[in-house]
């Protein structure tokens, strides 16, 4: 992995704030589906919750202007959705909101190659991490297009 890719799937601020510095165009966020869903097996397995479960699901794109750069999956158990309002996100940065949260706990970041949950995506990177407040915790997946890769000249390989 390059130096400049790593610099991306290892920070551990906000990405939001760090794609809205990089991007060419106006940050844009385009929910694609927020529903209750089952989660897949990793994600069960990482949220420690039984796949059988509903989870919350948030699927988004965040783009630079209308281009996607990166595809993000979000879910969390029901169980610690108590007061967060969170279906009232819309096309809002869910990174915004957790990243105002003083209590905000991020566990470790793991880095895949590629295989987004997204069918038709091409994400060279993808990475995700579980975050943490109060009693509510979400496992964020954040999946890097090719189309940021361009933009922004990072090797694809």
């Amino acid at each position: 992995m390059s130096p400049a890719w790593w610099q991306w799937l290892a920070s551990r601020d906000s990405l939001t704030r760090r794609l809205g510095a990089a991007m060419p165009q106006p940050f844009a966020v385009r929910l694609l589906a927020q529903r209750l869903a089952r989660p897949r097996r990793d994600e069960a397995r990482a949220l420690g919750v039984p796949a059988s479960h509903y989870v919350w699901c948030r699927e988004v794109a965040l783009c630079s202007g209308d281009t996607p750069w990166v595809l993000a999956r979000s879910v969390a158990p029901l169980t610690s959705l108590t007061g967060q309002r969170l279906g009232q996100l819309g096309e809002r940065s869910l990174g915004h909101w957790l990243f105002r949260q003083p209590d905000l706990e991020r566990g470790p970041i793991a880095i895949t190659r590629g295989a987004p949950p997204f069918p038709t995506a091409e994400a060279p990177w993808g990475r995700r991490s579980r975050f943490r407040h109060g009693r509510f915790e979400v496992l964020v997946q954040e999946f890097f297009l090719t189309a940021m890769a361009d933009e922004l000249g990072l090797a694809t390989r």
